[in-house]
């Protein structure tokens, strides 16, 4: 039987993020959290407020704190995370992205020099364009403060090496729970689901699941959707979302005369059973680093379409699981939805390589084990 260590001997680890919002590597801290807390005292920082999952944290035993952090860079924030890592003996700071990197280091280096710093990077602002003063800043004097660095694809990784003027950087990939987003299941069971989320069979239906953010570019799928429905009557697309691009989505809809084949399903909380229902998943981002809903409609066998960007074409390799179009081309994007909504074999035979691909790269519990093996190593580390 394994022995736990004592409690009063876990190390000490802090994640910095900007809020706990319902979001990737918001997501990827709980799930760290849950399943490493008898290894690690866990809590997290956030710079700029609580958020849903972090008031579930709280609610849960996590404690999490809330910096206050003021617009423009905020010396004050810096100045209470200092205390802060200082006053809880933090062994660890695990950083989620450049903002908060930025203030742990500065934290670090202004006095709380004994903790150590993780720093990942998820995705990255599009265009992706910073200044030489921060990239000298970031190779100079930031990254001294810095002991390991991640990101969840090689797109990121490099983006923070060339970009940020980052030395090094690992490759850790994100990952979904395999046990938890099962497979689609028999044709009996797809009919059963559908009929449960009011899906007709008649249909074929093409699922869109991103927030409505001009980085998501569901202005493109719109624009390619006229074609879609031309050529394939029966196909619905369902968008699943919510955001500031609502009203231009909604405008341009409206515009295209397209409102009867299109669907507002709003935020959701059952994702996955949506994925083993509908035929197809489709993301037309103009930018994404390691998209888990992508991962997560791959895990359910529903083939996808997606844009060749970023960390995309590390997930899925064109004609083999799904297909990729280049960035912003309506015309490409239609043709892909075509060509697979006319084709149940394909999708079927796509849909089962998009689990196996899933299953041997992108399982979360390996992504679990790499970063319980950097905490134990860093905490073991000490300071010069």
């Amino acid at each position: 039987m394994a022995l736990q260590a004592p409690q009063a001997t876990r190390p000490k680890v802090a994640f910095l993020m900007h809020l706990m919002q319902v979001a990737g590597a918001e997501v990827l801290v709980t799930q760290i959290i849950d399943r490493l807390k008898e290894r690690f005292d866990f809590h997290v920082i956030c710079l700029d407020g609580l958020g849903q999952l972090g008031e579930q944290l709280v609610e849960r035993g996590t404690s999490v704190v809330v910096l206050g952090r003021k617009p423009g860079i905020d010396w004050q924030t810096v100045s209470r995370l200092k205390n802060h890592l200082r006053k809880e003996s933090v062994d660890l700071l695990h950083a989620h992205q450049y903002t908060p990197f930025f203030y742990g280091a500065l934290a670090r280096l202004s006095g709380a020099w004994r903790t150590k710093i993780l720093m990942t990077e998820h995705g990255r602002f599009y265009p992706d364009i910073v200044s030489w003063k921060r990239r000298l800043t970031n190779r100079y004097v930031l990254t001294r403060a810095c002991d390991h660095a991640t990101a969840c694809c090689r797109f990121s990784a490099e983006a923070l090496q060339v970009n940020d003027g980052f030395s090094k950087v690992e490759t850790l990939y994100n990952g979904v729970d395999i046990q938890q987003m099962a497979s689609r299941g028999t044709d009996q069971e797809v009919a059963q689901r559908r009929r449960n989320l009011g899906l007709r069979d008649d249909r074929l239906y093409v699922a869109c699941i991103a927030r409505f953010h001009p980085v998501k570019d569901h202005l493109t799928l719109i624009k390619a959707w006229p074609e879609v429905v031309r050529r394939t009557p029966q196909a619905r697309l369902l968008l699943v979302g919510d955001g500031p691009q609502g009203e231009p989505i909604r405008k341009l809809i409206d515009e295209l005369k397209i409102s009867d084949s299109i669907e507002f399903w709003g935020i959701r909380h059952d994702v996955a059973e949506i994925l083993r229902a509908v035929d197809l998943f489709v993301l037309p981002s103009l930018s994404e680093a390691a998209s888990l809903t992508l991962l997560e409609a791959m895990s359910c066998q529903c083939p996808p379409v997606v844009t060749q960007v970023g960390g995309n074409p590390e997930h899925v390799t064109d004609g083999v699981e799904g297909r990729l179009v280049p960035r912003g081309d309506f015309v490409r994007m239609g043709e892909a939805i075509v060509d697979l909504l006319g084709s149940a074999s394909l999708r079927r035979s796509m849909g089962l390589a998009s689990r196996q691909r899933v299953i041997e790269a992108f399982d979360l519990n390996q992504a679990i084990r790499r970063y319980a093996e950097l905490y134990s190593t860093l905490t073991n580390k000490r300071s010069g």
